[in-house]
């Protein structure tokens, strides 16, 4: 009998047959960021489409305005391909001689170059437009700026399973033999509670300004400006996404509250049910990539000067810059909610 197998009959009768979901992921982090490099390599020999920098159509937002091309695609094409290897070595069975905290760092670091640099706030405010059926809204920018989130995303969590499966750990759960510790569901109980209301509270904050606006009070904005909303009818349009937010955040305490594990009485056809824990986890952790990579665009833009000659609209900016605060509260949330529902594991049979 081969060794395989004689482990395979210490498994859980659920997780035998299975199919091994953790070196999928980082065979598709590989295979994404080898596609991205090779288009990027293509954009820099000379091909049309380019989304980035210059050729942007709105080049106002990008970390890369006034770089084309030209001097750009090059770099990214060697980002991404670097990346892939990157990657590629994290999708292999067995432990590498690089150094794990090296090939864990670099994961990390290509997937915050990305939300810092090439991500911005379109990507929120595209699904925004999504929510409201227009999708003739959506260009081609945002479409590969979501595809290179979603490739280092999947990079780091190629990572995340490498660092579990070097340290003896389940490559599933992430749980040891040690023990749980903060990941236990008791902790995560103590310390997701505080994050699900600083996740709630600072939007509330945001869509404060919002709604003084729609209300007739020009909180943080000059008149100029105030009358200039007016005549385009911003301010209505303002306050109803930031009421969409903050309708949102609400949802938020579902991470912390019964009615975020069984769906409440009103819920016809499927109260008293179970809460599925994607249904809550998954929608939490995009809105909060998405918020995060938005206010990180607000703060490089004020790092920028963009707002040099806009110092009498803080109200226009200054919220945003905050929204990094709320998408890791809002993150860390969904991964305690996460820790707490998750119950045992059916690979290694820890709980």
């Amino acid at each position: 009998m081969t060794s395989g197998t004689s482990r395979e009959r210490h498994l859980p009768h659920s997780a035998r047959g299975r199919v091994d979901r953790p070196a999928l992921i980082g065979h598709a982090a590989f295979l994404a960021l080898l596609l991205y490099g090779l288009a990027h390599t293509y954009w820099a020999l000379g091909g049309n489409g380019f989304p980035f920098g210059a050729d942007d159509a709105n080049p106002e937002y990008s970390a890369f305005q006034h770089l084309g091309r030209d001097r750009l695609a090059p770099w990214l094409a060697g980002w991404f391909l670097g990346s892939a290897a990157v990657a590629f070595l994290l999708a292999l069975p067995g432990r590498r001689r690089i150094p794990t905290p090296l090939l864990v760092g670099a994961s990390v670091f290509s997937a915050a170059a990305v939300f810092c640099t090439l991500a911005d706030f379109r990507l929120l405010g595209n699904l925004a437009y999504v929510l409201m059926l227009r999708f003739g809204a959506i260009n081609w920018t945002v479409v590969n700026q979501l595809f290179a989130v979603v490739s280092v995303s999947l990079m780091v969590a190629s990572a995340v399973v490498y660092q579990r499966r070097v340290s003896g750990a389940c490559t599933r759960c992430g749980r040891t033999a040690a023990g749980a510790g903060w990941t236990s569901p008791e902790a995560a109980t103590r310390w997701g509670r505080r994050a699900a209301y600083t996740a709630v509270i600072v939007p509330l904050l945001y869509a404060s300004t919002r709604w003084a606006w729609a209300l007739g009070f020009p909180l943080g904005i000059s008149d100029e400006l105030w009358e200039e909303g007016k005549t385009e009818h911003l301010w209505v349009v303002g306050a109803a996404l930031a009421t969409m937010g903050a309708l949102g955040s609400l949802l938020t305490l579902g991470l912390v509250q019964r009615w975020g594990e069984v769906f409440p009485r009103w819920m016809i056809g499927l109260r008293g049910r179970r809460v599925p824990i994607s249904l809550a986890v998954v929608p939490a952790t995009l809105v909060s990539i998405m918020v995060t990579v938005a206010g990180v665009m607000y703060i490089r833009l004020h790092f920028q000067g963009a707002f040099d000659n806009q110092r009498d609209d803080w109200g226009a900016t200054v919220p945003e810059m905050v929204w990094p605060v709320w998408g890791i509260a809002l993150a860390a949330a969904a991964l305690a909610y996460y820790f707490r529902r998750r119950g045992v594991c059916g690979h290694c049979a820890r709980g």
